[in-house]
């Protein structure tokens, strides 16, 4: 199991800089997580997100190929329905070229609507759209078709749907599982054997919310302004567009009163290196899991947390797993 970083480059009103530096900076955490340890470096994608979320993760993965020498590249995930498979396909050749084969691209279906009509695609059809895209994105760069060819083959992919039917889907194709819920496992492995796959290639990934820190009680009420906006964000996108009525925010005091525990909210846990070990080893046990990643920063989070999470997560976590 190897454990990484999770970028979606947010810049936030209330904490906004420039984007240049916005970009820069998380270049230079990547480089710096490299040379900390870190096995991988994972970025994400959406569209139209008033805080200017990642839009085109091959993109950064480029930029990020060209500063680095050892850690993996992923997307997590590519929304390959709002583009051609074959632009995909030699996206993803020149980059592991360009890395000296360290991509893992990393695909799913998205939700928002109006990321669907930004270009102009049918998110109705989006499952069956990005099952087509991932069959002729392997076709492409396992069978040598495009050129480059990538450095990777078989090329690792790696599909992030949810739910059973999702897992199955997945493994019918042959691909990984972006999902660390154990309830998939055998939907999964029924899909690969479906699929006519060995169900022994099964190989999950995935998100864990922890962020690490000396102090988790300290840095847990310094996130949450930053961990709501994000909560919040992500709850707006999912009903943009679809006549649903908009959620209510969640504040930082609702956050903060439906804590579990100090250091913890629902969905986030700040913990110590020693506790952040446990919970990732309890969340994978008995599972198939090559990747890990945590989130790099929550939205605009504060330098100085951010730069101690990446250092404890990749010098006391990881090599403890």
């Amino acid at each position: 199991m190897k454990l990484g970083l999770y970028f979606d480059l947010r810049n936030p009103a209330p904490w906004a800089r420039p984007w240049p530096e916005v970009y820069g900076r998380a270049l230079d955490l990547v480089v710096e997580a490299e040379h900390l340890g870190a096995a991988s470096v994972w970025f994400s994608e959406h569209h139209l997100f008033t805080d200017g979320y990642l839009p085109q993760p091959l993109t950064f993965a480029a930029a990020a190929a060209a500063r680095t020498s050892r850690v993996r590249i992923g997307t997590a995930v590519l929304v390959a329905a709002l583009r051609p498979a074959a632009l995909v396909a030699e996206e993803a050749a020149v980059i592991d070229q360009l890395s000296g084969g360290r991509l893992e691209l990393g695909i799913g279906a998205g939700y928002s609507v109006p990321e669907y009509e930004l270009y102009n695609a049918d998110i109705t059809k989006r499952y069956g759209l990005t099952d087509s895209a991932v069959a002729e994105i392997r076709r492409l760069l396992d069978d040598g078709i495009v050129t480059p060819p990538a450095a990777q083959n078989p090329f690792p992919l790696w599909l992030g749907y949810q739910g059973p039917q999702g897992a199955k889907r997945a493994g019918r194709l042959g691909v990984g599982l972006l999902s660390l819920d154990p309830s998939l496992l055998d939907p999964y492995r029924e899909g690969l054997i479906e699929g006519g796959h060995d169900p022994e290639i099964a190989r999950t990934g995935g998100m864990l919310d922890i962020i690490v820190a000396d102090d988790p009680e300290e840095a847990f009420e310094r996130i949450l302004p930053h961990y709501a906006h994000q909560l919040n964000s992500y709850r707006a996108a999912a009903v943009a567009g679809s006549g649903r009525d908009a959620p209510k925010e969640i504040t930082v005091e609702k956050l903060r009163g439906g804590a579990a525990q100090k250091g913890q909210i629902p969905g986030l846990r700040v913990l110590t290196p020693t506790d952040a070990v446990t919970a990732i080893r309890e969340a994978t046990e008995g599972s198939p899991v090559e990747h890990v990643y945590l989130w790099a920063s929550v939205a605009g989070m504060p330098d100085d947390l951010v730069e101690r999470h990446v250092e404890l997560t990749c010098t006391q976590v990881a090599p403890n797993l």
